[in-house]
């Protein structure tokens, strides 16, 4: 779905063939065999064909033992548990996806990932909640309390908050942070707009779609995008936003598209054993990814046990996919990694870590084998899946560091945030700007001058460019941006941007908390 930094290239044409000659090609001529000739060819040509029956036979048998997966039948002798070393790798399908999507899913149109089995989870049965509201609520307009009294000192609210990255999603806390941190009326004004959009956009499965143009929309708003099969991943990211101002399946005033969302992602998860996979067509690793990190944040957020058995099922399959060589993540499991899908794969296990399940420690610690693999600069630089240095990539890379436990005065750290700050808000850019805005955040601590020229140029931008006419209010979509809007449409650029606007309160700065314990660091 989105690559940081991938370029694209294109094959070579092939070689024009040599102008034939005017004059015909000549005929070969053959003598014909004697009868001794064609006998012992007869002979040797009946040894030849039995032989090769034999070797075809045991080349069959050997494919049945190594590949049943890719023939369709249960993965029998796979089996994981948290902290084993991964499953085999799939090297066949590896190796043709490979030549085709070196550098960007966008050369991989057409190519499926193979799910684990046909088996899926049933859909939860949650706690009937005390309102008879409808699944949809569209027409609601939810606006959030800025009503801050002038006696009331935010770090005292923050202060009192439960402990953890997500604590200033809840409601007392929320308000507090966006005056501490720069947000500002109208930029909670733009996220409660993407939220109403986002919920008007639902499908009557509970999912969502890349083409958003399927349901109540009938088509009123422009741009969908290219990768419509990938629901899981559409799903995923829609629902992050929700999740991201607090709304949960048990409380807030999207709470049934909450749990009709999660209840859509439980269902389509395809079983083995201990894991649960929603990698799929064109979402590849990139559906999973977020389909766990939207799992993960619902349970930690809710304590929820209907929704423990599935987020960590989702984490069981993240282990497995890890490149066992090089600690990477990209299409499907265990092929060697890219930078922008680490990104996604390590915050769903740094989700998971909060919320108390099982990842793990050889797992991050590969991850950093990875990283070393691809920085530059003394790890201030990252490339995507070598060490050409690109914008989003490097974004992604000091992320992961800074969750990985790099302390604020690292030596790469600081150049890294030196570069980044000299680059701003890249307009059109929303992969970047979401993984950039997030390392300014968090080593800033969302104060001084740094964070403050930072976050006027990205939110006054994005308030300023959200659509606010008939159907289209709520959404984005810049026509000129990189990194995905071809692939997820309107729906991708309005969930990247509501949770760019989510920034004061989605995560709780990593250097202002202890938020990287000691067995999720290197």
């Amino acid at each position: 779905m989105l690559d940081g930094n991938a370029n694209m290239t294109t094959a070579p044409p092939p070689a024009t063939a040599d102008a034939p000659s005017s004059a015909p090609p000549a005929v070969p001529q053959f003598d014909p065999p004697d009868r001794g000739e064609v006998h012992s060819w007869r002979q040797n040509g009946m040894s030849w064909l039995v032989s090769l029956c034999i070797h075809m036979t045991l080349l069959l048998v050997l494919g049945l033992w190594v590949l049943p997966s890719q023939l369709g039948g249960p993965l029998a002798s796979l089996e994981l548990r948290p902290g084993e070393a991964p499953l085999p790798s799939v090297t066949q399908l590896q190796d043709s996806l490979q030549d085709s999507i070196e550098l960007s899913p966008e050369l991989a149109i057409g190519v499926q990932a193979q799910p684990l089995t046909e088996n899926v989870m049933p859909e939860i049965d949650f706690a009937p909640l005390d309102t008879p509201e409808s699944v949809f609520t569209s027409s609601a307009t939810p606006e959030l309390d800025l009503d801050f009294s002038e006696n009331t000192d935010p770090t005292e609210i923050l202060s009192s908050d439960l402990s953890g990255a997500l604590s200033g999603r809840t409601e007392d806390a929320r308000a507090a942070r966006v005056e501490l941190y720069g947000g500002t009326p109208g930029s909670e004004r733009a996220v409660a707009r993407a939220l109403k959009w986002l919920a008007a956009h639902q499908l009557e499965d509970g999912g969502w779609s890349f083409d958003h143009r399927t349901g109540e929309c009938q088509g009123r708003c422009p741009h969908p995008g290219r990768f419509s099969p990938a629901r899981n991943g559409a799903t995923a990211i829609a629902l992050l936003p929700f999740l991201g101002a607090g709304h949960t399946h048990r409380q807030g005033a999207y709470r049934r598209n909450v749990e009709a969302g999660l209840n859509y992602l439980v269902r389509s998860m395809q079983l083995q054993n201990d894991m649960g996979s929603l990698a799929e067509q064109f979402g590849f690793m990139y559906s999973h990814g977020l389909a766990a990190i939207a799992l993960c944040e619902a349970y930690a957020m809710t304590k929820d046990p209907a929704l423990r058995e599935p987020a960590q099922r989702a984490i069981n399959y993240i282990v497995y996919a890890q490149d066992p060589v090089g600690g990477g993540w990209r299409y499907v499991p265990q092929m060697p990694g890219d930078t922008s899908m680490v990104g996604w794969q390590l915050m769903a296990l740094k989700s998971a870590h909060m919320a108390g399940l099982k990842v793990p420690a050889e797992t991050i610690v590969k991850t950093s084998q990875f990283l070393d693999s691809v920085q530059s600069d003394g790890g201030a630089i990252y490339g995507y899946v070598g060490k050409t240095p690109g914008e989003a990539t490097s974004a992604i890379g000091l992320l992961c560091r800074m969750y990985l436990g790099w302390k604020r005065d690292h030596d790469a750290l600081q150049r890294g945030m030196q570069h980044i700050q000299s680059l701003g808000p890249v307009s059109g850019n929303v992969y970047y700007t979401y993984y950039a805005a997030q390392v300014v955040f968090h080593y800033t601590q969302g104060r001084g001058s740094g964070w403050k020229a930072w976050n006027e140029k990205m939110r006054e931008h994005l308030v300023k460019t959200q659509a606010t006419e008939d159907h289209l209010e709520g959404s984005w979509y810049e026509s000129n941006t990189v990194h995905g809007p071809d692939q997820g449409g309107r729906l991708y650029c309005t969930a990247m941007s509501a949770m760019i606007l989510e920034i004061y309160y989605r995560h709780m700065p990593i250097y202002g908390y202890a938020a990287t314990e000691s067995e999720f660091a290197e």
